[in-house]
């Protein structure tokens, strides 16, 4: 049997949750679900233990999600290259099949079984259902030149009514970023910034971005747990956000601008870390937040 003190203390932690709870129930949570939490089992679990549970006490999942190491094994699987052109993958009407035959038909499926598992009611859905995510071509540029790289899309419209009838009830979606022209072509979307359309479609009050890092860094190399987007375009502007972590911040202000409160980036390698960023004072990760957050 545990000791007094200990039962004691996770009483303390559910007490420190309480506020939380009874400010954001009711309302929509967007979770990019990528990165190593999608591959290691046990990281896996506990995200789909912190989705059904923030399901149960009163908010709103909804789950967007990657797919690009199932989708560069099947490529290899079938003796084709993958080829990126400034991180997107270059795809053409077979690599497209693959891409919408992987994430829908295998990586959906995965993440809404273990979500029923864990006793939620997920439904698998993409932007091709219903047409909700429209999107056109995108163009890359490679080399100061224009470049074609196949059928990946820019977002033009997410048409949210499918997503709000379906989170506002007892469902938990789960969206594979897939889109369309409206025309019977698909489209490979990058995941972030499907996850950054969907929530400033749907009014989110949170969008959470699911990484392989610790969150958005000083020039110290600290953990940045609050910020705004007058600070992070600084932190921009003076190379202290480089990199990959560029397109994801970028996202991020675009969400916040389309009326999105407050959007976190967070170490999905930490067990629960979902709950622990939404019901803790200090949080784990970076939010960046709006003026009216």
């Amino acid at each position: 049997m545990e000791k007094m003190e200990q039962l004691i203390k996770k009483a303390g932690i559910l007490i420190e949750a309480l506020p939380y709870i009874q400010k954001f129930s009711g309302k929509t949570v967007v979770v990019k679900y990528g990165g190593n939490a999608m591959i290691n089992d046990e990281l896996k679990n506990s995200v789909m233990e912190d989705i059904t549970l923030l399901k149960f006490i009163g908010l709103n999942p909804i789950v967007v999600h990657g797919g690009g190491p199932d989708i560069s094994k099947a490529l290899d699987d079938l003796g084709i290259k993958s080829k990126f052109v400034n991180g997107l993958r270059v795809t053409d009407k077979q690599t497209m099949s693959v891409a919408q035959q992987v994430l829908i038909g295998k990586t959906n499926k995965e993440i809404v079984g273990l979500l029923n598992a864990k006793g939620g009611k997920a439904i698998g859905i993409s932007g091709i259902d219903g047409s909700f995510i429209l999107c056109k071509k995108h163009y890359a540029e490679d080399g100061g030149k224009k470049a074609d790289i196949g059928y990946v899309g820019d977002i033009i419209e997410v048409q949210s009514s499918v997503l709000d009838l379906l989170a506002s009830d007892q469902y938990i979606p789960v969206v594979a970023p897939i889109g369309t022209d409206g025309e019977g072509n698909s489209y490979n979307i990058n995941a972030d910034t499907a996850a950054a359309a969907i929530a400033e479609a749907v009014g989110a009050e949170k969008l959470i971005l699911l990484t392989d890092v610790e969150g958005v860094k000083d020039d110290k190399g600290n953990v940045v747990y609050e910020a705004n987007i007058e600070e992070i375009l600084h932190m921009i502007d003076n190379n202290i956000i480089s990199g990959g972590m560029i397109p994801k911040v970028l996202g991020c202000m675009d969400a916040l601008n389309g009326g999105v409160k407050g959007v976190h980036i967070i170490d999905g390698r930490i067990p629960h870390c979902l709950l622990l960023e939404i019901f803790t004072k200090t949080g784990i990760g970076t939010l960046i937040k709006s003026e009216n957050y």
